[in-house]
């Protein structure tokens, strides 16, 4: 990749491509992709809009869980293939929609008069998607409700956010967010947050929502604690592609973010990326550069910069769109092939002064994936220098850096997007949920089930059975010290020594377990017990 600048020119002529109809732009040319490359490939690429266009028909594109793959339906009911798939989706739109209307109306009110702020309790795709439109769309000043976010199992987080809420809890809304119901994690935030209402007298359900399965666990629960409302999720949407759904709807709706623009945008993009030509479709574009740059083998990272503040999180909700649908051990074949592409990122121009360093100068193992947002503001900017202003420097910063990986011989993609909106932000969401879709057929994977999430959640268990097996034995024998090994022996877990002793140690940290810890020079000859 070593151009002159009117090479560059030329090459990005050739492969900067505009989609006017979706106020998008995507540029190619400083991949290592050729005519060359593109037609050797289109076999491959012909075979993906096949399976797309099976998948969106709803064949069993999930074979591993015999189940269908149909966000794509969220942003068209009609494509749906049952009737009654469609009804259930446009009923839930409805629904979403007058709901809120309710909460923004005050015709549905907390303990303590309108509903000021809302709290989502989820996980992974369940709070990232929330997470990242939040602050993409939302305006401190316009909010109808303020958001905060239980999004993990660490108790000191939660505190942290029940701090931050503070005293407005009965005028808070809880949405919890788990499709089975049965999410660990989730649990356990909705159980500190119940707790926390209980504690100032609250009743937890008349401040509360769920978004689960028809019949699961949260669903039940649900019904007998008497919550505001259920709105519905589907074993034909996974929870990294759910935003579309009520799990990013209804919280974005509650903000007052305009969730038919959100919608229609996701649709643009679904209209575009189902063109069976590559030159007409950016979700192809990207998932092409992606397999040429790794050699169809993910040996690249994608670091994601996007120059805008708001978008900040997009690389964050992209580890996980892109990770866990294309981390795979095996292919569908049976072969070992430990797939996956590696996202990493924050923003520009930040990174400028973290490790664009090393993206420059140190191990060429990335491809770049700019995000140009082409407005700079809304009102009258603020000239920093003559006829310069804050978003000229950041465009400015942009296209040096972006010359300054070309030149070094660093791959990048650029795509570029007018403004930051509803629109658009749903059309990002739905080109790269696309572009995963044909790369996971280009490289002959199942992009939508998670075996390595499911290994770690039954790990997880694993670990805390043998704390309660522990604890059970602590407690028989309240005052009798014991080793790490001699507890291991105790409850038949030999094998398991490790383990025991890591957790030996954080129950030791936190007073409240009663567990007490007499060192020894050898960390490993350390007495416990249970006082």
């Amino acid at each position: 990749m070593n151009y002159t600048k009117l090479q560059w020119w030329e090459r990005f002529q050739k492969y900067y491509t505009e989609f006017p109809q979706l106020g998008l732009a995507i540029d190619l040319s400083r991949m290592n992709v050729d005519d060359a490359f593109f037609a050797a490939m289109e076999p491959r690429i012909q075979k993906a809009f096949a399976d797309m266009d099976a998948l969106e028909k709803g064949a069993i594109a999930n074979p591993d869980e015999k189940r269908m793959v149909g966000h794509y339906w969220l942003r068209n009911p009609a494509l749906a293939p049952t009737p009654e798939i469609r009804q259930e989706i446009e009923a839930a739109f409805t629904k979403i929609k007058e709901f809120t209307a309710k909460i923004h109306s005050g015709a549905i009110m907390g303990t303590g008069g309108r509903f000021k702020n809302f709290l989502l309790i989820g996980i992974g795709g369940s709070a990232l998607g929330p997470q990242f439109v939040a602050q993409a769309l939302g305006n401190p000043r316009k909010d109808k409700l303020k958001p905060f976010f239980f999004d993990n199992t660490d108790p000191d987080g939660m505190n942290r956010t029940l701090a931050a809420i503070g005293k407005k809890l009965d005028q808070t809304l809880c949405i919890v967010i788990s499709k089975s119901g049965g999410t660990k994690e989730t649990r356990n935030g909705m159980l500190v947050a119940q707790a926390a209402y209980e504690k100032v007298g609250l009743n937890f359900g008349q401040h509360a929502v769920a978004i689960t399965m028809l019949g699961s666990e949260l669903d039940k629960y649900t019904l007998a604690n008497h919550w505001l409302e259920r709105f519905p999720m589907w074993d034909w949407v996974g929870g990294r592609t759910s935003e579309l759904s009520a799990v990013g709807l209804l919280p974005a709706a509650m903000q007052g973010i305009d969730i038919e623009g959100f919608v229609a945008g996701g649709q643009l993009a679904d209209v575009a990326t189902r063109i069976n030509n590559v030159t007409e479709n950016p979700a192809a574009m990207l998932a092409l550069a992606w397999y040429a740059s790794g050699n169809g083998k993910g040996e690249k990272n994608m670091v994601v910069l996007p120059y805008k503040d708001r978008l900040e999180l997009f690389s964050k909700y992209l580890q996980q769109l892109v990770m866990e649908s294309l981390g795979k051990e095996r292919d569908l074949d049976g072969n070992l092939v430990n797939q996956g592409i590696c996202v990493l990122g924050n923003k520009g121009a930040t990174d400028q002064h973290s490790y664009i360093q090393q993206l420059r100068d140190g191990l060429n193992d990335f491809f770049a994936t700019f995000i140009e947002v082409q407005k700079d503001q809304i009102g009258d900017p603020v000239f920093t220098e003559p006829d310069a202003t804050p978003g000229d420097f950041l465009e400015g910063f942009f296209l040096g850096t972006r010359s300054a990986l070309a030149e070094n011989g660093r791959e990048s993609i650029t795509i570029t997007i007018r403004d930051v909106n509803p629109s658009t932000v749903g059309l990002l969401i739905a080109l790269f949920e696309r572009a995963v879709g044909l790369y996971a057929s280009l490289v002959n994977i199942n992009a939508y089930h998670q075996p390595g999430v499911e290994a770690g959640k039954k790990a997880a268990g694993t670990v805390l059975a043998i704390q309660m097996e522990i604890i059970n034995l602590l407690r028989t024998n309240l005052n009798q010290q014991f080793t790490v090994v001699e507890i291991s022996k105790s409850i038949g877990r030999d094998e398991d020594v490790e383990t025991i002793f890591k957790i030996l140690e954080h129950l030791a940290a936190n007073k409240v377990r009663k567990v007490k810890r007499k060192s020894s020079r050898n960390p490993f000859e350390a007495k416990y017990k249970m006082v």
